[in-house]
């Protein structure tokens, strides 16, 4: 009886068919692959498990990454033609963005410049040390344009990390919950895991994504396990991920 509730389980052995909603896949636009050869490597390092779809989601952030529809599209052209290439015709990629909610977020409204995720979904983040100074306003924003803004990774937000009430507010502000594989591990630091499994818990999580920008982020994934109870609660996530994307 012991050994069943101890037992681990390798996180990757449950990923098939997944659909990775966050990613930094694409060549040369941000922090994420610096070539079409780095996201080759990537996701053939996916295709391991199982994990043929992505949506890409460059960073979209003032005076870091500007990027645009533009320079996001192109990337994407970039990245099929050498998937075609080395014959991996049966990777899909979509492409949306990440996007930072600072000064120049609410432009990027205004000129219908952002990326969602599936039409209907927003992808933003905000500083890890502190809210955006503008981040309820967006939100009033993101809401009144019809989109559901999905917060990238809470559980790596430091002012917020452990804070359940915080957390229920957003949610209450109609925010849905993406969560970073690797904060199921100490990669980002223990109070991010230790905020990653109370959200958990709490079924907080809409989203699952990998957050991946380079090869030492994906070995760390296939190295990650789980016990029963982390594993039933991942499945769920991974099949709202499914069904929504």
């Amino acid at each position: 009886m012991f050994s069943f509730f101890t037992k681990k389980h390798f996180l990757i052995d449950h990923l098939e068919g997944f659909i990775d909603i966050h990613n930094h896949i694409l060549p040369g636009i941000d922090d994420g692959a610096k070539s079409v050869e780095d996201s080759i490597k990537l996701i053939k390092g996916f295709n391991d498990f199982g994990v043929t779809d992505f949506i890409c989601t460059p960073h979209i952030m003032e005076n870091y990454y500007p990027n645009n529809p533009t320079t996001i599209n192109k990337a994407q052209l970039l990245l099929k033609n050498g998937l075609k290439m080395n014959g991996l015709d049966h990777v899909n990629i979509d492409v949306a963005a990440e996007h930072m909610i600072d000064s120049g977020f609410e432009k990027l409204m205004d000129d219908k410049k952002m990326m969602p995720l599936a039409k209907n979904y927003l992808l933003i983040e905000m500083s890890y040390l502190q809210a955006s100074i503008n981040f309820d306003k967006a939100i009033h924003k993101i809401n009144e344009k019809g989109l559901f803004p999905i917060l990238a990774h809470p559980e790596r937000y430091i002012f917020i990390q452990g804070n359940l009430n915080k957390y229920r507010s957003y949610k209450s502000a109609g925010m849905l919950f993406q969560l970073n594989i690797l904060s199921l591990t100490q990669y980002y630091g223990k109070d991010a895991k230790n905020s990653a499994l109370k959200l958990l818990d709490n079924d907080m999580f809409d989203f699952l994504g990998s957050d991946v920008h380079n090869m030492r982020q994906l070995n760390a994934i296939k190295n990650i396990s789980i016990n029963n109870s982390q594993l039933n609660n991942l499945k769920l996530i991974i099949e709202k991920t499914k069904m929504n994307f």
